[in-house]
């Protein structure tokens, strides 16, 4: 009989908030670290309004310190990228030689700067393609999708476990998938989130705008197939009909302000190094240049300097 996995969940916002709850919500033995809400959710427990079905968690596994958790089995880690030089003493407490650490971040390179800290466990990506947005302390609006495709590198990939977390999120309504190329999930991902991040802060506009203006649309465009050049010299075979795809994703997506977007309105550090600056200097490295990538990462990098 399979054993019952361990989660921890640390960044509990928007999105570590939703899949974490969602697989609390199914009987998972979930573990919450939160920090600024951690009074009002252990009071008054985790909201999550969503278009797959609303739930509402009370009595949950919640902790303010990482000391205070117990070892779990899957790390999910929400946290913006900004914040990963804290992982390492972070995550200590709550590792065991088997553990597994899930990146649900956006961004290139985040894995292999970790592995660097941590040798010892398998690393994998968390690729999540969702609008959910943190509203108020303890509660989530979940607007739109929900895919997750988590990805090894192929040598890491330990079979039985990762089919075990992926059964688990499918039966508690995530629909996800286990990969072992993370490379190309991962510039996948970047074709989507280099436009649409990025842009939305530059032109302070939302994802339904930059679709409906055709200037604005051929832009996006370009940056994607730019983004996609990149990915081929780096070893990731991206398309026309995988762009074809994201456009027509996003066309029937509900309007939806991005994490970066977000990040600016608050004012708070943008994810620019992950995002932008990693990718245009692995294309690099690998013969291509980005210039229009590069152009957004320069203009993120002014904003961020001068309207903050």
């Amino acid at each position: 009989m399979t054993r019952k996995l361990k989660y921890a969940v640390i960044g509990t916002g928007a999105i570590g908030g939703y899949y974490g709850g969602r697989l609390a919500s199914n009987g998972n033995d979930v573990h919450f670290l939160y920090h600024s809400e951690y009074a009002h959710v252990k009071a008054h427990g985790l909201q999550v309004d969503s278009v797959c079905g609303s739930f509402h968690l009370m009595a949950m596994n919640v902790y303010d310190s990482t000391s205070a958790m117990p070892q779990c089995d899957v790390v999910l880690v929400s946290l913006k990228s900004t914040q990963n030089h804290l992982l390492p003493q972070m995550l200590a407490p709550i590792l065991h030689d088997g553990s597994i650490i899930i990146l649900i971040q956006n961004g290139l390179g985040l894995e292999q700067e970790l592995q660097r800290s941590l040798p010892h466990h398998i690393i994998a990506g968390g690729m999540a393609f969702i609008c959910s947005s943190r509203v108020a302390p303890g509660h989530i609006v979940h607007a739109d999708y929900g895919a997750l495709t988590i990805a090894f590198q192929d040598r890491d990939m330990p079979q039985p476990l990762a089919e075990q977390i992926a059964t688990d999120m499918n039966n508690a309504g995530i629909p996800c998938r286990v990969e072992g190329d993370l490379n190309l999930y991962r510039w996948r991902k970047l074709v989507w989130n280099i436009p649409f991040n990025g842009l939305t802060v530059a032109l302070k506009t939302s994802t339904d705008k930059l679709m409906q203006d055709p200037a604005s649309l051929q832009l996006v465009t370009d940056l994607m197939q730019e983004v996609a050049q990149g990915a081929r010299a780096c070893g990731a075979g991206i398309g026309q009909d995988f762009i074809d795809k994201m456009l027509s994703d996003t066309q029937k997506m509900k309007p939806y302000a991005p994490s970066m977007r977000l990040d600016y309105d608050n004012r708070r550090p943008m994810e620019i190094r992950a995002i932008y600056s990693n990718p245009v200097a692995t294309a690099r490295l690998a013969g291509v240049e980005m210039h229009k990538v590069e152009m957004l990462e320069q203009m993120l990098k002014f904003i961020e300097a001068h309207e903050y």
